[in-house]
């Protein structure tokens, strides 16, 4: 049985976990070329998707301020707001503004999108005290005419989902009276994403998990 020393063993990051008998450079090359041919790999698998279709709406941001653009053309009423400077520090740019709804029973934005495609829509919120009464408001959302769920406002992001096919070229999305939205996103999805091409999907939940805790995003 022959013995290697520590500095003669060289550990390759593949499946199989080789080790070798490699000393020095030698070594040192090998490990080097395996991470260059891994991290090429890595680059051709990830590429840039597609982003035809794709809206991407923040609610109350000024309209140079891509890719999120404030829908003016999309939406007839409601103001902008900002939401309290403390929240500056923990949200991302698109939620330091929203837009609010103090009048009108129905507010809705007419988005253009492609009949018999199936799209990912996710509405996104924050209160952030923004009108400063401290009063969390609660309030439904409407795909259309159909209920599609309730937001119940609190010191952090909400996020509302769907997975939905629509039957024209238009698609409403409706909101009540003393009402808030940060952004909206929609994203078209290829027609077999889920098998036999359902109605609509609603999101149940998402849970996000590492090493030390897990939360909801």
């Amino acid at each position: 049985m022959t013995f290697l020393d520590a500095d003669q063993i060289c550990i390759f990051p593949t499946p199989a976990r080789r080790i070798a008998p490699l000393q020095g450079l030698e070594c040192y090359y090998s490990l080097l070329l395996l991470a260059m041919i891994e991290i090429f790999s890595i680059v051709h698998l990830v590429q840039p998707q597609n982003q035809d279709g794709f809206i991407s709406l923040a609610c109350g941001m000024p309209n140079d301020e891509s890719p999120y653009t404030d829908p003016d053309t999309l939406i007839q009423t409601g103001k902008s707001g900002r939401v309290d400077r403390a929240f500056d520090k923990v949200d991302i740019k698109p939620y330091l503004t929203l837009r609010y709804f103090p009048e009108g029973r129905r507010n809705c934005y007419v988005l253009n999108v492609t009949s018999d495609i199936t799209y990912l829509i996710a509405a996104n919120f924050l209160y952030g005290n923004y009108d400063g009464l401290d009063a969390y408001p609660i309030f439904d959302l409407h795909l259309g005419p159909n209920m599609w769920g309730t937001v119940v406002s609190n010191d952090t992001t909400s996020r509302l989902e769907i997975i939905h096919i629509p039957r024209s070229s238009s698609l409403e999305i409706c909101l009540e009276i003393q009402c808030h939205i940060s952004t909206i996103e929609i994203r078209p999805l290829p027609n077999d994403t889920y098998g036999p091409r359902p109605s609509s999907l609603a999101t149940s939940f998402r849970r996000f998990f590492n090493a030390s805790t897990d939360y909801s995003i």
